[in-house]
């Protein structure tokens, strides 16, 4: 038989990543713990209840009371494939919170996703350096790939991506029907051929040097993470 000449990609010596088991994540802004209900939804409730808008591109409707939203932490907690991470400050404020999702470790593959931060957290160094500790803690367990997914319209978020390194990879039409409304799925991801670059990156961005006694940044962190980048969303480039 004589061997294909056609191209069938290169020998990968991958046996696997490891389940996360949502061990504590420590920073120098924010620290996270395995995300629990009763332990941190009373906290997250009184940062979020004023804030309708903050479930317009999530799954979950949003929820009327505190018993509705600790319920929604409970069953989220509790799918097989779904890791949650509370997101705190020092001196304990809970703030916001994410999830791994769609986890597959024979393939090397893991996203972050579900995300929800309040006002107290969104636009902050604490912010960024959460969305770091995750994506740190999935290459330290041996994911291959990393993704981000969000609505198409929510083009705050398709920002964010961008910022924190994620390779643009295009749409998924119709992906989903969510809230009883289409969705196009915009993908992004990074790989773990990626995240030297990008773990220079924030290093870079987060030590105490770059930033002023305002608190401002000196260097951007989506300047900083865009060499890295292998493609750049179109709608934000």
């Amino acid at each position: 038989m004589v061997e294909s000449e056609r191209p069938v990609g290169t020998i990968v010596p991958f046996n696997g990543a490891q389940w996360p088991n949502l061990r504590p994540l420590q920073g120098d802004f924010v620290h996270l713990e395995a995300l629990d209900a009763v332990r941190h939804g009373p906290d997250l409730w009184a940062h979020m209840k004023a804030y309708p808008f903050l479930w317009d591109y999530l799954f979950e409707e949003l929820p009327k009371t505190e018993a509705d939203f600790l319920k929604l932490i409970s069953e989220a907690c509790a799918k097989a494939d779904w890791q949650g991470y509370a997101i705190c400050l020092p001196g304990g404020r809970v703030v916001g919170y994410a999830y791994y999702l769609n986890i597959v470790p024979m393939m090397g593959s893991i996203e972050v996703g579900n995300i929800n931060f309040s006002p107290a957290l969104q636009r902050s160094p604490a912010a960024s350096e959460a969305m770091y500790l995750m994506m740190r803690e999935a290459f330290s367990l041996g994911y291959r790939r990393y993704e981000w997914k969000c609505n198409a319209l929510n083009m705050p978020s398709r920002r964010a991506a961008q910022r924190l390194g994620f390779s643009w990879e295009g749409i998924f039409r119709q992906h989903m029907v969510v809230k009883s409304r289409n969705r196009d799925t915009a993908w992004f991801a990074m790989t773990d051929q990626d995240w030297t670059a990008l773990q220079e990156a924030f290093q870079t961005w987060l030590s105490a040097d770059n930033f002023g006694s305002d608190g401002g940044q000196k260097q951007s962190l989506r300047v900083l993470t865009s060499a890295a980048r292998a493609t750049g969303d179109p709608a934000q480039e």
